[in-house]
């Protein structure tokens, strides 16, 4: 795959294009560019809402982002919700159910794309003080659709933990991690970062094949999986989690090396 050229670039922000202090550097942002010159677009896919999106939109300025892990899309420039694949009420009040019958120590939050919300006990890591962060019951939570949900275990193992709520909440939602904490991902059933990506590719006309996907959580893993079966580069970064080097076609850099200009730069 020597004389192999994207027709879309694709990556995912935190521990990816983002350096660990949430910058992106000068030379990663002029390789965009000079992709972006040359006719190719930069998608960013992410796990982020679009209200964290603000930052990297004084830098890059133009283009998509897949958010919320595929259920919301963005236009970076507008600022402007083109889609979104929501949660239903009745699933939501299913699964916190169960989850709190199986473990009463389990706390809640949502994001409805420029709001979030949470319970009492539930320590935001991020959010503190942030607008349009607040305090809500349960109740109020899942009564209306959201973009994700997101259920937090303050002592319990990462993937033990993901795996509890993939057993209760599998068949009804997507569920996925993305950091190192506790922490699942609850997504509506069949919404992952690929059906978003998906979404974008087809605006643009383009396939699998010619997309190129950096990454470095298993919240990228059904993106790198549809790249990579369809014939383009799913690239992990080099720190990547290993549920996600398992399924990459190539490997980078780390973040704070650049690996995702480094590869694009190689083509």
């Amino acid at each position: 795959m020597s004389d192999w050229r994207p027709r879309l670039i694709v990556s995912d922000m935190d521990g990816t294009l983002l350096h660990w202090d949430d910058t992106v550097s000068e030379a990663t942002v002029a390789e965009l560019d000079r992709w972006r010159e040359d006719g190719v677009p930069v998608v960013l896919a992410t796990g982020r809402p679009p209200r964290w999106m603000h930052k990297i939109r004084e830098v890059l300025r133009h283009g998509t982002a897949v958010c919320c892990n595929g259920a919301i899309l963005l236009d970076l420039e507008t600022n402007e919700i083109l889609d979104e694949d929501l949660l239903a009420p009745g699933v939501l009040q299913e699964v916190t159910a169960e989850l709190r019958r199986r473990r009463s120590d389990v706390w809640f939050a949502v994001e409805y794309g420029d709001q979030f919300r949470h319970e009492p006990v539930y320590r935001p890591r991020w959010d503190v003080n942030a607008p349009g962060v607040e305090v809500a019951s349960l109740e109020e939570m899942v009564a209306a659709p959201v973009a994700k949900l997101l259920a937090r275990h303050e002592s319990l193992p990462r993937d033990e933990f993901v795996s509890l709520v993939e057993s209760v909440a599998g068949h009804l939602a997507t569920v996925t991690n993305s950091s190192d904490d506790a922490l699942a991902e609850i997504s509506a059933a069949g919404v992952t970062k690929a059906s978003g990506l998906a979404k974008v590719a087809a605006r643009h006309g383009v396939g699998p094949g010619d997309i190129v996907v950096f990454g470095d959580m298993p919240n990228d893993i059904a993106a790198f999986e549809w790249v990579r079966d369809g014939g383009g580069r799913a690239v992990a970064m080099a720190h990547a989690h290993a549920d996600l080097l398992a399924v990459a076609t190539d490997v980078t850099g780390t973040n704070d090396d650049d690996g995702v200009a480094e590869f694009l730069a190689s083509l």
